[in-house]
């Protein structure tokens, strides 16, 4: 029986047919691996997220954690799930050798890491927030702190946060108040509250180390404004004193958990930070280790959230995608109505599989492209992170950086987006039924609905995309993506079943670039961010049709040499799902780029009054 989690025939798809993740291992990071040890490494997170993480999704829904006013306690399922998945040293796998990783390319990491997503992301939600702490401590902790935590980390021993948001500031992270004050040891006290931290506490762990966004007042007092004041913290559940033979309590105190329409068995706390419960040490405030220098925090920072933002498009996607199986799996067993061909026939014919049905197949049509496509755009930025950080010559490197650059916020929100909207449409093909919590397909939509929300709403990322990634660098990123499109379009027009779609992106994209060109050139900032977020989707629509046409080019000359039904049927697949998007998506852009033509003002102009 195939994987209702993900599909391991469109991974290998995307990975060594189309990604040409097999040329990695004549790098010398990757040389010790081969296809066989990537897929060996990909059965192991199969294995692991079909017999540990997907049997206890629905109780992570139905069982949220609970609070006693001393210990957070999570099903023990999880427990048992996130210490398999460290043992068998998934937890490490990026990392060096010396650091007891595998060194594997972070494109096929996150292919295996879709499968714990996808099984139960509610879980999955501890590791890849760590996995994420880890990186940014590697890049900026300095010797102290990797020696410090790392290992702990990549063992599973501690699991990792983020700490930014409070409940006054929200995303504006200027307006933040938690303050650290320098201790002559060298260590820092930290006082103030933390909202909306997933994996804020637990008992899955034996430490947990937050890694939290706070300024340092000056010698008044007075803390710094703005953003360029933040600085970063790793502050601990538990420290220890100098040889490490001693673990205490730190002042780090859940004031209450946080219960979501999703992802309910991923905790999700108030912090307080320093108010008095515990002293380590015998002193007032929680006990933090400074990250790099004071006031560099927030960039920092931002090397876990562009990581955790990347993240959270792939466990969309995950969750789009096993939407979307679940949905086929029951069209194909679900018998209801007759074909429209036989309206007036004999009750005698038979009622038919619904995926037999028009509309059925438009929908499951629709979620195939969406899911297909928000994977394929996850793995395509996590490639990217490969060939940045591996590839053997520097204008390579800087290519992979601009793209990187440029399609993080995209990679964020489409698949937050789309294949939520898979996932409704996975709902609607199971009919009633669809809407109960007998199916699972209810609970993937409200656990990919938080996923719109998770590192910045739809408007933080497209002003990020809009406000600072398109005119960055003088628009060397958006015309490095140009050349990218450019030379795939120039391939595709030579194939006469693609030529087609090959000008109509053209096109579009001619448009949608005209129009950010445009954009840049308003003055008033105000309004040119007022459609920030239609601008946003029209390039992301841009983005994934692009990626449609790569998959079917490759689809398209794998077709002729398919030798079975079975290949054959799966690249004549892909090709229609391309054909979906180009005929049914594509023109989409059209409606969201009419707010540009002439520019409305209709949402800037409103008054509160006016409600």
């Amino acid at each position: 029986m195939n994987s209702l989690i993900l599909s391991r025939r469109d991974i290998n798809f995307m990975l060594y047919e189309w990604l040409a993740v097999e040329s990695l291992t004549k790098r010398e990071r990757f040389a010790d691996h081969s296809k066989e040890t990537f897929d060996a490494a990909l059965d192991t997170y199969e294995e692991v997220a079909t017999e540990l993480f997907a049997p206890h999704n629905k109780k992570n829904d139905q069982v949220e954690p609970s609070y006693d006013g001393d210990v957070v306690t999570v099903n023990p399922e999880v427990i048992s799930a996130v210490r398999a998945f460290a043992d068998a040293g998934l937890l490490a796998a990026v990392q060096d050798y010396d650091l007891g990783g595998m060194q594997l390319p972070n494109v096929v990491e996150r292919a295996g890491m879709a499968y714990s997503m996808a099984a139960n992301p509610s879980t999955s939600g501890y590791l890849f927030l760590t996995a994420a702490n880890v990186n940014l401590l590697l890049e900026y902790g300095g010797e102290n702190l990797i020696r410090r935590f790392v290992a702990d980390l990549l063992t599973g021993k501690a699991l990792g946060t983020m700490c930014l948001s409070e409940p006054q500031a929200g995303s504006s992270l200027a307006d933040i108040t938690t303050r650290a004050v320098a201790q002559r040891d060298g260590t820092y006290r930290l006082s103030g509250n933390k909202m909306w931290i997933s994996g804020g506490d637990h008992n899955i762990s034996e430490n947990i180390v937050h890694l939290v966004l706070a300024k340092v007042p000056d010698e008044t007092g007075k803390l710094p404004a703005g953003v360029a004041g933040i600085s970063l913290f790793a502050v601990p559940k538990f420290v220890t004193n100098s040889d490490e033979t001693q673990k205490q309590r730190n002042d780090v105190v859940v004031a209450g958990l946080n219960h979501k329409m999703g992802y309910r068995g991923t905790t999700n706390c108030l912090l307080n930070f320093g108010e008095g419960k515990y002293k380590p040490r015998g002193q007032a405030g929680a006990e933090g280790y400074l990250v790099g220098e004071v006031g560099r925090g927030l960039s920092y920072m931002f090397h876990m959230m562009n990581e955790a933002r990347i993240g959270v498009g792939l466990v969309a996607a995950a969750l789009g995608y096993t939407g979307y199986l679940h949905a086929v799996d029951y069209a194909r067993t679900r018998r209801q109505g007759r074909p429209a061909s036989s309206k007036g026939a004999p009750a005698r014919n038979g009622q038919v599989p619904i995926i037999d049905h028009t509309d059925v197949k438009r929908m499951l049509l629709a979620q195939k492209a969406y899911a297909e496509g928000g994977l394929a755009l996850a793995l395509y930025s996590a490639r990217l992170v490969d060939e940045q950080q591996t590839a053997p010559d520097e204008p390579a490197r800087i290519r992979a950086g601009r793209l990187l650059d440029l399609l993080t916020p995209i990679t964020k929100s489409w698949p937050s987006q789309w294949c939520l909207e898979a996932n409704t449409l996975a709902i609607q093909v199971h009919g009633g039924y669809g809407y109960t919590r007998d199916y699972n397909v209810e609970q993937f939509y409200r656990d990919n609905r938080l996923n719109q929300i998770h590192e910045g709403t739809h408007g933080v990322q497209a002003i990020d995309f809009l406000g600072r990634k398109f005119p960055m660098q003088g628009g060397a990123l958006v015309q490095t993506f140009a050349l990218e499109v450019a030379a795939t379009v120039n391939a595709a027009l030579s194939i006469s079943d693609l030529k087609n779609y090959a000008e109509s992106l053209q096109t579009v994209m001619a448009r949608v670039f005209y129009t950010g060109a445009r954009l840049q050139e308003d003055s008033d900032r105000e309004r040119q961010l007022a459609n920030a977020s239609s601008f946003m989707e029209a390039f992301g629509h841009v983005v994934v049709s692009w990626i449609w046409l790569q998959q079917a080019m490759v689809a398209e000359r794998a077709l002729k040499g398919a030798v079975d039904d079975s290949g054959a049927n799966f690249y004549r697949g892909k090709l229609q799902a391309c054909k979906y998007f180009f005929e049914w998506e594509l023109p989409k852009i059209s409606s969201m780029l009419a707010v540009f033509e002439p520019l409305s003002v209709a949402c800037l102009e409103m008054q509160d009054g006016w409600y």
